[in-house]
């Protein structure tokens, strides 16, 4: 019924710890999002950018433990090929979720010429990436057996 860790890992590329960070910024997101949307401090004080802030610095955070992953894996590791393959999947999902994070800031800051569809466009190729990973890894009899 309930996706398991180790699927939830292998599907989407992310390690346990990148999980942690993009939930607890995530959680940050949704204590800051109720007080802008009830403009308790006052409709000027908090900007779209400042709302989604937790999740940007969550991405940057992101970015950064995956290059040491990467570079590491690179040098300590027979497998430069796996190391790279882990590198750009991982550049792949931030950069996705970045853009569509900062078209979603501009479109609900003011009137802007983007339609939504234009926005959630990189979450859209971001999906069709995870369904084609999924679709490469391996049957598992682990997977599928309950315990």
């Amino acid at each position: 019924m309930f996706f398991r860790l180790n699927e939830i890992v292998s599907w989407l590329g992310l390690t346990v710890f990148e999980i942690c960070l993009n939930l607890a910024c995530l959680l940050i997101f949704t204590i800051i999002l109720p007080i802008k949307i009830s403009n308790i401090f006052g409709e000027d004080t908090l900007d779209w950018f400042k709302v989604f802030m937790p999740l940007f610095i969550g991405d940057i955070c992101n970015a950064y433990f995956c290059c040491i992953v990467a570079i590491r894996k690179y040098w300590e590791t027979n497998n430069k090929k796996r190391a790279i393959q882990r590198l750009s999947w991982s550049t792949y999902f931030l950069v996705l979720m970045a853009i569509f994070k900062y078209m979603l800031c501009i479109k609900l800051s003011g009137p802007t010429s983007l339609e939504y569809s234009e926005v959630f466009a990189p979450v859209f190729v971001l999906l069709q990436l995870i369904a084609v990973r999924a679709c490469q890894i391996p049957n598992n009899s682990n997977f599928g057996s309950s315990n």
